[in-house]
């Protein structure tokens, strides 16, 4: 992660330190202003690897810069660089396909349709990389739907989405050569469960979704808005693939300045 072009900031925390949690939501709307593919942001905690031995004890947060400058780096630099990586410190997705975000909201985890879900999913023809079962916290949620904060219904989405378990999927095609994320939006159907028991009986939203906000899934509008997504919910995951542009870096070094970037879909799934 640290050979990615441009800024990294990697926020050194502990476990046990409360005043260090908060400065993670407000690095994550920096990255909305900033622009994805120059500003990272990494957590690092600082009890679980030794090399950061020297900020344990400390009740607050501690910040390391690091910029890559325009040079290339070499492809034994890069591999090398890859390389160093244990597994502790960072997740890797690899897949040589575009991927999207797909969630299975509390209502439908509530009422145990989660595995039935699942199931449909891969039948469908898409793989699962990563499934991840966990309760939003309430300032990710109003991050993810902030570009729904004025309307009237947001207070009642926020309090939904916060109200249980989601289950959290990477999604990828394991087949064909349709584009992922307008396939997955064509399984759940349209965002109204009614509208989709009319129009669409056989997607999931009409199986699972009662009325709106209580609509069983969620999947990002497109290419652009999945990666955003997935760069807010799975903020350690490094995805490598071939629709990623390389690492255009020499060393790292140094420096100080702002954080990385994200938008968000302009409707409610």
């Amino acid at each position: 992660m640290l050979s990615s072009k441009g800024l990294t900031v990697v926020d050194v925390y502990q476990g046990w330190c409360g005043p260090c949690k908060p400065v993670v939501s407000l690095f994550q709307k920096m990255r909305i202003e900033v622009g994805l593919d120059l500003l990272h942001f990494a957590l690092a905690e600082a009890d679980r690897l030794d090399v950061l031995e020297k900020y344990r004890g400390k009740c607050k947060p501690t910040f390391l810069f690091y910029a890559i400058k325009d040079e290339a780096l070499s492809d034994e630099d890069e591999c090398v660089s890859h390389g160093k990586n244990n597994g502790e410190d960072e997740d890797m997705v690899s897949s040589e396909r575009t991927r999207t975000l797909a969630i299975i909201k509390p209502d439908a985890v509530a009422h145990g349709k989660t595995d039935e879900i699942i199931m449909k999913i891969q039948e469908a023809g898409f793989e699962i990389l990563t499934n991840e079962e966990r309760t939003m916290t309430e300032a990710e949620v109003r991050l993810f739907y902030q570009h729904k904060a004025g309307e009237d219904a947001f207070e009642k989405l926020v309090h939904h989405m916060c109200s249980g378990p989601s289950h959290l999927l990477i999604l990828t095609r394991t087949e064909g050569f349709e584009d992922v994320v307008t396939t997955w939006r064509t399984v759940m159907g349209p965002r109204d469960p009614n509208v989709a028991r009319r129009e669409q009986p056989e997607s999931l939203r009409a199986q699972y979704g009662t009325e709106m906000p209580f609509n069983a899934v969620h999947g990002s509008r497109d290419r652009e808005d999945a990666d955003r997504e997935l760069a807010l919910l799975f903020p350690s995951l490094k995805f490598s693939d071939k629709d990623t542009e390389a690492p255009q870096g020499g060393e790292a070094e140094a420096t100080a300045g702002p954080t990385e970037a994200l938008c968000f879909p302009e409707d409610v799934d």
